[in-house]
């Protein structure tokens, strides 16, 4: 297999990469038992669901959802980093609609976690620093990373129009331009825009349903954060808006986007995904498709 054919194993890369500069030059409080507690529950956790499911063990995606949660979320006692784990892994494999997670799984576990254990539990912006050169380099990055797996267009409007709404605050508050640029230059939105609400395999099949996802997300989140004063609002909003992705997929359907095939161009079934040239459930002995996480 060719390295980095993949778009996830750029993602692994990526963060990784981030994981490191953050640890090792802006010294993260990344505790390394919070961060062995949860590589080793989140593979325990995809290895007892895909034995479970009957399908392939597939490291990735987990890895992915680990590094993530060990970049944003910060807890007082490093077990709750691994209960963080359990959830968002586990919620891949409990928490589907017609073949498709309802919600990002890092984001789901966060925001669950935020809003059963604060303040014990966290995430810190601050962390990243508020340079313009990191957010960036972080963006410059992140862009690769979605284009790769196609969905950079979400990212895109969503920045847009969250941006739109930063700065139409202000200008309606009269705050100086430097307010809504601190806003902006911030690493964990950065991260939040380009590896989390981008996540191809829990946003809208159709473009202009991830349009009007993307714009949900970012009003309702700017909502909760400025109006009702809870900083971390994109969580929360990315996690409720989420309840609404098969709608809009019913509404506008579109292409299922398929890791081993990300440049698929025609609509999936909606049920069940089968490989190429194989009958579909329904058919004169057909069998279903294995099950994608």
């Amino acid at each position: 297999m060719r390295p980095f054919r993949d778009p996830r194993d750029f993602q692994l890369a990526v963060l990784g990469s981030l994981l490191l500069y953050g640890t090792f030059v802006l010294d993260f409080d990344v505790s390394k038992v919070g961060f062995a507690l949860i590589v080793t529950i989140g593979l325990c956790t995809q290895f007892l669901g895909a034995s479970y499911a009957r399908i392939p063990f597939e490291a990735r995606s987990t890895l992915i959802s680990c590094f993530s949660i060990a970049l944003l979320l910060r807890a007082e006692n490093p077990f709750y980093l691994g209960f963080a784990a359990f959830l968002a892994i586990g919620s891949k494999f409990a928490l589907r609609w017609r073949g498709k997670h309802v919600f990002n799984p890092t984001n789901g576990a966060i925001a669950a976690l935020l809003f059963w254990f604060s303040p014990e539990v966290w995430v810190s912006p601050s962390q990243w620093g508020q340079t313009a050169i990191l957010a960036f380099l972080m963006a410059s990055l992140g862009v690769m990373v979605v284009t790769r797996a196609h969905r950079a267009d979400i990212s895109l409007m969503f920045l847009g129009a969250y941006a739109a709404i930063v700065f139409g605050r202000a200008l309606w508050l009269q705050d100086p331009v430097t307010v809504p640029l601190h806003h902006l230059q911030n690493g964990a939105l950065v991260l939040f825009a380009f590896f989390m609400i981008s996540d191809p395999k829990t946003t809208p099949d159709r473009r202009v349903g991830r349009f009007v996802f993307a714009v949900a997300v970012a009003a309702l989140g700017a909502y909760v954060q400025f109006w009702e004063y809870k900083p971390r609002g994109l969580f929360y909003a990315l996690f409720l808006v989420s309840f609404a992705t098969p709608l809009l997929d019913q509404a506008w359907r579109g292409a299922r986007y398929s890791w081993d095939r990300p440049h698929a161009g025609r609509p999936l079934p909606l049920a069940n995904e089968v490989p190429d040239g194989k009958a579909s459930e329904g058919a004169a002995g057909a069998r279903p498709g294995p099950v994608r996480v």
